[in-house]
């Protein structure tokens, strides 16, 4: 069975960050992905946007609190998890979240308010739930000249 998810967004909000009594850390990240739709008939584009509630723990957590701000575009890896609760008047509530496992941050470093000249870090746990180190660019290689011509149909990025 597979419970995954896969998500590019926006973050809407400053992260909410906290630290257990146990010393780990949680953080709370809402993210909002924008699904774009043409509508033949009245020859326009809808758009579509849906708020996920992300939870990310520990070394993600730390990573979040350091780097992620409201705005910045970030890649999530996940899966879903359901909790209920009792609310004040006792009644039985639901939310669906997201358990992050993995997290990127995306766009220019001038787009991350968080990042001052900082490098991107791409960070996810393995399966002991611990975060990896920052992922090491490739440094940039010259562009050489394109040896096949740009309307060859052989020529496909994948």
């Amino acid at each position: 069975m597979v419970n995954k998810v896969i998500l590019i967004g926006n973050v809407g909000m400053d992260p909410e960050v906290r630290t257990l009594e146990g010393g780990a850390k949680v953080a709370r990240i809402r993210l909002a992905t924008t699904e774009r739709l043409f509508d033949r008939q009245a020859n326009e584009t809808k758009e579509h946007t849906e708020w996920h509630t992300i939870t990310l723990w520990r070394g993600l957590a730390d990573v979040v609190d350091r780097y992620v701000k409201k705005g910045s575009q970030i890649y999530i890896e996940g899966r879903l998890r359901t909790r209920e609760w009792m609310d004040k008047d006792n009644n039985k509530r639901y939310t669906t979240e997201i358990l992050a496992d993995n997290m990127n941050l995306l766009g220019r470093r001038s787009d991350n308010p968080a990042s001052e000249g900082a490098p991107a870090p791409a960070y996810g746990t393995q399966q002991q739930s611990s975060y990896q180190q920052p992922a090491v660019a490739p440094q940039p290689q010259p562009a050489a000249a394109p040896s096949v011509p740009a309307d060859d149909p052989d020529d496909l990025p994948f």
